[in-house]
């Protein structure tokens, strides 16, 4: 029998993100997300729900969380349900909590700055992660002397133009 365990939640962080690490060194983040719905249920008013979710991120994607996944942003997690249980100390009762354990992130709003969010990809112990930047990426120039305009970043001789017969439509 196939089994799957997969999330995809949009919505915005509650709180800045704290960074811990294990004994071990490993990076981890718990963030809170806050998931608006509406709808209109037969009186006809219009209403609005908001579930709170619990998000864990671990290793390069936990570090990247944590600078850049600040209260109020928009994000795009994508991870697995993890159902945590544990016996309360106070009471003695056995407790539950479901969560997310994030495996990618993207930020979906705009920073300040007008740069396009980043996010983080990859996860577990730590995933390959792109690194976000004020910038946006230099352009390339076309070649000043002769060619086409386009470059493979190779230096390669020109090539002749292409015959009308050669075209195979």
């Amino acid at each position: 029998m196939a089994n799957l365990n997969k999330v995809m939640i949009i919505g915005n962080v509650t709180r800045d993100p704290e960074i811990k690490y294990t004994p071990k060194g490993s990076a981890v983040v718990d963030i809170g997300i806050a998931v608006n719905r509406t709808f209109t249920p037969e009186g006809g008013e219009r209403r609005e729900e908001t579930t709170y979710i619990d998000v864990t991120l671990w290793g390069r994607t936990a570090e990247t969380a944590a600078e850049y996944c600040k209260k109020g942003r928009s994000v795009f997690i994508e991870g697995r349900l993890q159902l945590d249980s544990w016996e309360d100390k106070t009471s003695g009762q056995k407790r539950s909590k479901l969560r997310v354990v994030g495996e990618n992130y993207q930020l979906l709003d705009r920073r300040p700055g007008g740069a396009e969010g980043a996010g983080g990809s990859g996860g577990g112990s730590g995933g390959g992660n792109e690194e976000y930047s004020e910038r946006p990426p230099a352009r390339r120039e076309a070649p000043s002397s002769g060619g086409d305009g386009f470059s493979s970043g190779r230096n390669t001789a020109p090539q002749p133009p292409i015959e009308e017969d050669d075209i195979p439509f």
